[in-house]
């Protein structure tokens, strides 16, 4: 990209379990994707974690030409200020990216400053800007943050699928599938339902461990029958609406943690994530957090953490201090 003087823009990345989603938008006007120019990698190019969490490398040949269309369609002599890259598992697992994203970054983009952040930072940012408030961000995985100035951040869950995410997509697939193989042996808690309905997903269940446990997509996979388990219970499945009960409730447990920690006794708090369209599960959310954080105020969120990928690049951008606090590795900003 040829370094002119002209407009500056501004690029967002949200790594999510499910793809890749970027966009580009004027500096001076980063509150709205609706003016930003936007792309998505497909869930074929999902990212695989090695031992130092994203691996970096598949991350940027993932990313990179992509990213190299969006700028080649900008106007000539525009320039991208500044970079924010929001990733699931940034604050326990993102050594590499921290060590290896920067410099093919600023070659492809020329930009000088760039934003690391973990998803909850990018999901929060985008819901509720710079406000105090609660975020739980929700879709393959989980996790909810907290934050007050003052306070800073405060994470709840984001352990992963082995250790942690509970009532994510991942964590809910899961459980539906367990149920699956439950009514398959004529087990108690199994259900016929969620059986039928993974074999009309995966073929003969026998045939699932195989499928699923050599995947490093597994926990996307599972998230994938997250919406069966929801369309069960609509459907009256009483097993399957008794696990959206228990997701909900994790949800709400979770929020509930976030805000404790911060000091929030009644905060703003906003849903947000593609788990939340499933209406059963957004309805069993609300009705643990009344009984859970009955003083918690339900906000719509602003935007997705795509959003706040880019309210992160532009502040990075017009200023050498972000109106939010630096909180390595979960928030971190590098002059490249």
């Amino acid at each position: 990209m040829e370094r002119t003087a002209g407009e500056y823009w501004v690029a967002g990345v949200d790594v999510g379990g499910s793809g890749i989603r970027i966009a580009l938008a004027p500096g001076g006007r980063p509150d709205g994707l609706a003016q930003a120019r936007t792309a998505e990698v497909a869930a074929p190019a999902r990212v695989p974690a090695s031992a130092g969490g994203h691996d970096a490398q598949a991350l940027l040949d993932a990313l990179l030409p992509a990213l190299g269309q969006l700028i080649a369609g900008l106007p000539a002599g525009a320039r991208i200020g500044a970079v924010a890259v929001g990733a699931t598992g940034m604050a326990l697992l993102g050594r590499d990216l921290a060590a290896r994203l920067p410099g093919p970054l600023a070659r492809a983009t020329g930009a000088r400053r760039l934003v690391l952040a973990g998803d909850a930072i990018t999901a929060h940012v985008g819901a509720l800007g710079t406000g105090a408030g609660v975020t739980v961000a929700g879709g393959t995985g989980l996790v909810a943050i907290g934050y007050r100035p003052g306070a800073g951040w405060r994470r709840a869950d984001g352990w992963g699928q082995l250790l942690g995410d509970c009532g994510s997509g991942g964590w809910l697939g899961r459980a539906g599938l367990e149920a699956a193989l439950r009514a398959y042996d004529g087990r108690p808690g199994g259900s016929p339902v969620l059986l039928a309905a993974a074999e009309r997903r995966h073929g003969p269940v026998t045939g699932l461990p195989a499928a699923l446990q050599p995947r490093p997509d597994r926990a996307a996979l599972l998230a994938a029958f997250a919406p069966d388990v929801a369309a069960a219970a609509e459907e009256g499945c009483p097993v399957a609406a008794g696990l959206l009960r228990r997701a909900g409730e994790e949800i709400a447990a979770t929020a509930t943690a976030a805000a404790a920690s911060a000091g929030l006794a009644a905060p703003d708090l906003a849903l947000t994530g593609g788990l939340f369209r499933l209406a059963a599960l957004h309805r069993a959310t609300l009705r643990a957090l009344a009984v859970q954080c009955p003083a918690a105020r339900l906000r719509t969120p602003d935007g997705p953490p795509l959003l706040g990928a880019l309210r992160l690049a532009a502040a990075a951008a017009a200023s050498p201090r972000l109106p939010w606090p630096l909180h390595p590795p979960l928030l971190t900003v590098l002059t490249t």
